[in-house]
């Protein structure tokens, strides 16, 4: 009986630092969205605003992820299938930002995308941080972390392309950084999506 309450306790416990380090990752990014984005449409960059848009998905993928902590792990891989669809989206956000780009050429502002990208990669390295031990608990976690190491990536070849834009006095490595992120993103959307069919393909046959 004793045993059944500290396995209880534990699972008390796992669930309890689970939503702390969410609520605290929900908030940068939530923050991190909002000042990046302002930064993006000021410097018209595109990568810069599939990154802004990439910290706006991990903000609600953290606010689902909150839900699902106390939830069942089917009720946690739902979440992360629903998760998996937000990146797609953002994915195709970006793709749409980048034909219009095609008919509406224009040279970003290298300064500022260098200089909000590196804001952007201090912010995510601390959500990649509070979130590193929590990777291998659950579906759930497991698909936030996913995202904070997506951020981390973007982040960097954001910085890359301003100074691309500076040597080359060119829109283009903004454009060409900004379809590499449309291909981090669908990848990291198919390896949730993935991963929350096989985690609900098992709930079905344990329920069966």
């Amino acid at each position: 009986m004793s045993g059944c309450c500290n396995n209880n306790c534990s699972l008390d416990r796992l669930r309890e630092r689970q939503s702390g380090t969410l609520r605290i990752v929900l908030g940068i990014n939530a923050v991190m969205f909002v000042v990046i984005a302002a930064a993006a449409l000021y410097a018209s960059s595109t990568a810069l605003l599939a990154d802004s848009l990439d910290n706006l998905g991990d903000a609600l993928t953290y606010g689902l992820s909150l839900y699902a902590v106390t939830r069942g792990a089917a009720t946690k891989a739902k979440v992360a299938l629903f998760k998996g669809g937000l990146i797609f989206i953002a994915a195709c956000v970006v793709v749409a930002q980048i034909i219009y780009k095609l008919f509406v050429p224009g040279v970003p502002v290298f300064e500022v995308m260098g200089t909000f990208s590196l804001l952007g990669l201090t912010a995510n390295s601390i959500c990649l941080f509070l979130l590193w031990r929590h990777r291998h608990e659950d579906v759930n976690m497991n698909s936030v972390w996913e995202c904070s190491r997506n951020d981390i990536a973007s982040n960097i070849s954001v910085f890359i392309a301003a100074g691309a834009v500076w040597f080359t006095q060119s829109g283009w490595p903004d454009m060409v950084v900004a379809l590499g992120l449309v291909w981090l993103l669908t990848q990291s959307a198919q390896r949730v999506i993935a991963s929350a069919r096989e985690e609900l393909h098992k709930e079905k046959k344990h329920g069966n």
